[in-house]
């Protein structure tokens, strides 16, 4: 059984009033189950010459509805202005937008293409999906 855990830390000394000290931590497991998830299509980057809209970066024809998938995405630019939009479905729903230096790491249940638009030419993005057969 594979054993992948996600570790989230946020900190502060000016945030809020008090110092903000936060640090969560999960084993990744298939949905239901106290089964590591074994799957992984790997951490690769893209490289888009010209910007991108609608461009799908997971197809969930690709992979089992409703079980428990992982996603990450990062925005590797390093120009402020830049960004990507996640997005959902056909209907290409906004799920968020991440600038640069930006990363997400979300559950997805796989019943939706998972697209990305960028503002810029010449963006890479980082990416990987951790999933249960």
């Amino acid at each position: 059984m594979a054993t992948t855990t996600a570790q989230l830390t946020l900190s502060s000394a000016d945030l809020t009033g008090d110092v903000l000290n936060l640090s969560v931590t999960a084993t990744l497991t298939n949905a239901g189950t106290t089964t590591g998830i074994s799957q992984t299509t790997g951490v690769a980057r893209k490289f888009y010459s010209s910007a991108q809209t609608a461009t799908l970066l997971f197809a969930a024809a690709s992979y089992s509805d409703n079980t428990a998938h992982k996603v990450y995405v990062r925005n590797l630019s390093t120009t402020p202005s830049e960004f990507i939009n996640l997005e959902l479905g056909s209907g290409n729903l906004p799920l968020g937008r991440l600038y640069a230096g930006d990363w997400a790491f979300f559950p997805w249940d796989g019943t939706n293409d998972i697209d990305i638009d960028t503002s810029a030419s010449n963006m890479t993005i980082e990416y990987a999906l951790l999933f249960e057969d």
